[in-house]
């Protein structure tokens, strides 16, 4: 009886004993699955800090992966093209406002009123008659109130420059500097053909501030 007493104490400390091992065991090979699961899918490699990945590196969803540096490099190209478009959207809004102001009926009266020469006659001391000829000054666009259709353009228009800013925000929340400097290049080079426009001394339109949400 005792010594079936003793056998059973035995067999129950190795059981104790073995039970941390094969928890040890199972953690390490469900971690090596993992791993491995991990490394045959393709890990994204995505950073809250500033980083330079290229390769294996992701946006916006798992399918926009880097698989190589050509395809890297074909991202960073569409991400400065992107931003140029922004520029173009921008660009366009205003010379659609600037055409609805131009076609509206009563600043084309008042453009045409505005080039009909006034003539006077002025006596001078040599008692001959000079005629002066003078053109009054433009008095400017009228402030008019766009139609239904004409708004609905405009709010069109300001709805796509929403969604790419907000695109291009997304990607800039990656922290890539690759990605990052594309998109100031694309600025730069948006800013430079599309704000390449006349510039008055009074009375001009006031410069627009890129935002970050349009």
């Amino acid at each position: 009886m005792a010594m079936d007493m003793t056998a059973t104490a035995a067999s129950s400390s190795k059981g104790m004993m073995a039970s941390p091992t094969v928890a040890a065991a199972a953690a390490s090979s469900s971690t090596a699955a993992m791993d491995m699961g991990m490394g045959m899918g393709g890990a994204c490699k995505i950073s809250m800090l500033w980083n330079w990945y290229t390769v294996d590196s992701c946006f916006l969803s798992s399918t926009w992966r880097i698989t190589s540096d050509g395809m890297f490099a074909g991202s960073c190209i569409g991400v400065i093209l992107l931003v140029i478009a922004l520029e173009g959207l921008r660009r366009g809004a205003q010379e659609y406002d600037r055409f609805i102001v131009r076609s509206h009926p009563a600043n084309n009266n008042s453009s045409r009123t505005a080039g009909v020469a006034e003539g006077y006659s002025d006596l001078n001391k040599n008692g001959t008659t000079a005629t002066t000829t003078t053109a009054p000054s433009s008095p400017g666009p009228r402030a008019i109130r766009p139609n239904v259709l004409q708004q609905a353009i405009r709010a069109a228009l300001h709805m796509l420059q929403f969604a790419v800013a907000y695109f291009i925000m997304l990607l800039a929340m990656y922290f890539n500097g690759y990605i990052i400097i594309s998109i100031f290049i694309g600025a730069y080079i948006g800013s430079f053909v599309f704000g390449w426009q006349t510039l008055g001394m009074a009375g001009g339109e006031e410069r627009e501030i890129t935002y970050c949400c349009g």
